[in-house]
């Protein structure tokens, strides 16, 4: 590693991990591929936190005696506020893209306007509702069971972004937060991060674990038709993994 890019040490990759991944108070420090590359391996970590604020505000809910539904609710929007909503954002640009038909940089235009189409919204609201309908089934049972899902959905949602960040898989913009963190994982570093994800979740919830596993694959599946179909990744299609990759974790659990 050169001079001018030295590596970049854990508090960089933290920095980097919750200052793009999370809206809380961190100031990002470094924007270059060696932060990028730790911000992506501790995304699993940002995602822990959300999931704990998810999981606390909707087992608290619980425990002061309010319904499970209004808990699910609950545990769906701190994600969503902890975001902007940037995930959901891009999962409705790249539904809209995907069903557009159209070559892929008249795909890319349609995903970067502004506005979402039939298609984002349709796909939006199915996995907003799945996300609640878990979740409320869970929080039904005991309020544990409802956190421990919260929380496992958030992480398994971050770890898909540590695979879909890994080496070979390009950039489709030269541009933007996705050639920014495009490539910058080895595929090595991506599967230690995945296995030890996978562990500790086990040593919590064996279902919890199995449910990292099937959500990482499914979202792997959508990364895969986003780079065949539009060129590589862009921040939608980030997004888009991140979400997918949760809500499977959730039905999951479900089952």
């Amino acid at each position: 590693m050169s001079a001018t890019n030295p590596r970049a040490s854990l508090p960089d990759g933290l920095r980097f991990a919750f200052g793009t991944l999370t809206v809380l108070p961190v100031t990002v420090t470094r924007w270059d591929r060696a932060a990028a590359r730790g911000g992506m391996l501790c995304a699993p970590l940002a995602g822990l936190v959300v999931g704990l604020c998810a999981a606390a505000l909707g087992g608290a809910l619980t425990l002061l005696g309010a319904g499970a539904s209004l808990a699910a609710v609950a545990s769906v929007a701190v994600p969503a506020a902890l975001t902007r909503g940037l995930h959901l954002d891009g999962l409705a640009d790249v539904a809209d893209g995907l069903g557009s038909g159209k070559p892929a940089a008249d795909a890319l235009r349609i995903m970067k306007q502004s506005d979402i189409g039939p298609f984002g919204v349709v796909v939006l609201v199915l996995a907003l509702l799945a996300q609640v309908a878990v979740l409320a089934q869970l929080y039904g049972e005991s309020w544990a069971h409802g956190a421990v899902a919260a929380a496992v959905c958030a992480v398994t949602a971050r770890l898909a972004l540590t695979f879909a960040s890994r080496a070979g898989v390009p950039a489709a913009r030269p541009e933007g937060l996705g050639a920014a963190v495009a490539g910058t994982v080895s595929v090595r570093a991506a599967l230690l991060a995945g296995v030890a994800v996978v562990a500790v979740t086990a040593a919590v919830s064996v279902p919890g674990a199995v449910a990292v596993v099937v959500g990482c694959g499914v979202a792997e599946l959508l990364l895969r038709r986003c780079v065949a179909r539009f060129g590589g990744v862009t921040g939608d299609v980030f997004g888009a993994v991140a979400e997918v990759a949760g809500t499977a974790a959730l039905v999951v659990l479900a089952l």
